[in-house]
């Protein structure tokens, strides 16, 4: 669950003016070999270095090789390297040991100290465009991957000019090596709508196509089983979830990045979130689930714990969240082995009633992906960092980090020489495999949505379906389907300290109790008069000019994607 803006506001100041005062001090130290790397426009190359070629490129697994990493969550508890079968096969094949550093579940706090005494490791896995990475870079402690681009085949490969060109810094360099990036033509997420099949055979298998279908199939649910099920399952609705998920269902080519970025484009401008239709009929909607107790009524204080529980023991008729993939697939294997008529399956995106369902997209995908790995100057060797990153990156680290060493899951190569042959052990083993992924998932820092999904992809659609895993079933039947493109729409907000940021902190908090107030109100006429009333409170602290900010940013995206 998020923090509120307002808490993390003092932090994000203190570490700016730490940052700043390590700039001076941090600028003495211009890389390894002492010298500054010349700038980049967005749309050229860097300068080649001198020593840019292939032929003096690091050479992973020639040499022992020890990198320090740092996980930038509080979450974040990297396990221990060498000791899995995917990472012991690396350490003794690759010749790489990596040590990690860990947050310790504080880890604003931990970064900044590793700042102050300029201790920072090898390579920093955190938030995309974050205000730290930003602090980072103004101080001169990130190194530039431009050179090293020219020397490793793999990043350069996977990576379109256009999203290379969107990471890059505002001095024109790329700093940010992407996790799970793709292209405009592969679809990644899991946003929808996934179903209680047991429940659902149970009440005739109804129709469950509009807003109606869905409201009417609530009912039933309430009626027939009351409190013992959660008809409604919203996930973190503190967090959006399963409202972000309801918002697509009232506008065609509606995106819920645009509630993210509580700001909407209207015309060749971002306007108010408040007052979009889209969002104040979707909120009317939640509104009268929430009130006629067709949602859960803890929606908004629950934790993903209390969920899991509820989607484990089938007691949630119909589930909607950004990812409900992640828990429901584990919920499917559980409800199965007990009853091999009860389970989950997805459905096509709910659509108000007149809306074209083909133009619902009840998520999103950027190309940039999710977070990004930097290289900091406190490495010895940067370069030997990076050729680790792009070799985890491309088909070997790939197909390693995916599915193991060659030899259980996957033997020789297809035909291109880079695509693994799967064995029958991947449909027949999925407890295995699973157990497997679930220790190297905390090991992906630079995964390629591209290669790993198009891989098993390709391979699972020549499988029948009891032999397919449960989540690419319906990633290839529906999820990667009605997904949209939001590329355009990423990176908007201001750094922390910007008088934009600031105002967008006070926003932040608007939003938050407006979007609580909206959903316990006693009439769809209420839910109004709160929108109405939070914009005119937004629109006070400043709210047009942080819409405005966001209109530049907008048309920026644009033009870099465009090639300008």
């Amino acid at each position: 669950m998020r923090k509120t803006k307002r808490a993390l506001l003092g932090t994000f100041a203190g570490m700016f003016v730490l940052a700043t005062a390590l700039a001076g001090c941090a600028g003495k130290d211009k890389g390894a070999n002492g010298a500054a790397s010349p700038a980049a426009s967005p749309n050229s190359e860097a300068s080649a270095s001198p020593s840019a070629s292939a032929s003096d490129a690091f050479e992973l697994g020639k040499e022992p090789l020890t990198i320090s990493l740092y996980g930038h969550y509080d979450w974040y508890a990297a396990p221990p390297w060498g000791e899995d079968e995917v990472s012991k096969w690396i350490k003794e094949n690759k010749k790489l040991n990596i040590n990690f550093i860990q947050s310790g579940g504080d880890a604003k706090k931990k970064l900044s100290t590793m700042m102050a005494t300029k201790e920072l490791p090898d390579i920093i896995w955190m938030d995309r465009g974050s205000a730290e990475y930003e602090m980072l870079r103004q101080a001169d402690m990130l190194v530039p991957f431009d050179d090293y681009m020219k020397k490793y085949p793999n990043l350069q490969t996977y990576l379109s000019p256009e999203t290379a060109n969107l990471l890059r810094a505002e001095d024109g360099k790329l700093y940010q090596f992407p996790n799970w990036y793709t292209n405009k033509d592969k679809p990644n997420g899991n946003a929808g709508y996934v179903i209680n099949k047991k429940i659902y055979e149970e009440l005739g298998s109804p129709k469950l196509e509009t807003t109606d279908d869905l409201y009417e199939y609530l009912k039933a649910v309430n009626a027939k089983y009351g409190n013992g099920i959660t008809p409604f399952e919203p996930e973190l609705a503190v967090d959006g979830q399963g409202l972000d998920v309801l918002y697509s269902a009232f506008g065609e080519n509606a995106l819920n990045r645009w509630v993210g970025n509580r700001a909407v484009p209207s015309g060749d401008k971002m306007a108010s979130i408040f007052k979009d239709p889209v969002y104040r009929e979707s909120m009317q909607f939640a509104s009268k689930l929430f009130r006629e107790k067709l949602m859960t009524q803890d929606a908004m204080t629950q934790t993903r714990d209390q969920v899991t529980e509820k989607v484990n023991n089938g007691k949630v008729a119909v589930y909607a969240s950004s990812s409900p993939t992640d828990i429901a697939a584990k919920a499917q294997e559980l409800l199965v082995a007990k009853d091999p008529n009860a389970g989950y399956f997805m459905i096509w995106p709910i659509a108000k009633p007149g809306l074209d369902r083909n133009k619902i997209y009840p998520g999103t995908y950027a190309t940039l992906g999710w977070n990004v790995a930097v290289i900091t100057k406190s490495a010895k060797n940067p370069e030997a960092a990076f050729a680790v990153l792009d070799w985890m990156t491309g088909p070997e680290g790939m197909t390693v980090l995916n599915w193991g060493p060659e030899g259980k899951y996957w033997e020789g190569h297809e035909a291109d020489g880079i695509t693994p042959k799967f064995k029958d052990a991947y449909w027949q083993d999925p407890k295995g495999l699973a157990e497997l992924q679930a220790v190297t998932n905390n090991l992906i820092f630079v995964g390629n949505t591209v290669f790993t999904d198009l891989t098993k992809g390709k391979f699972e659609s020549t499988l029948k379906d009891e032999q397919r895993s449960w989540t690419l079933k319906w990633q290839y039947d529906i999820t990667w389907k009605t997904q949209a493109d939001a590329t355009e729409y990423a990176n908007l907000s201001p750094a922390k300290d910007s008088q934009e940021g600031i105002i967008q902190t006070a926003v932040e908090d608007i939003w938050d109790e407006s979007r609580a107030q909206a959903l316990f109100a006693k009439s769809d006429e209420e839910v109004l008069k709160i929108l109405d009333k939070a914009d005119q409170d937004a629109m006070a602290v400043g709210y047009q000019k942080l819409l405005d900010y966001q209109t530049e940013r907008w048309h920026r995206n644009q033009k870099i994607m465009k090639g300008e």
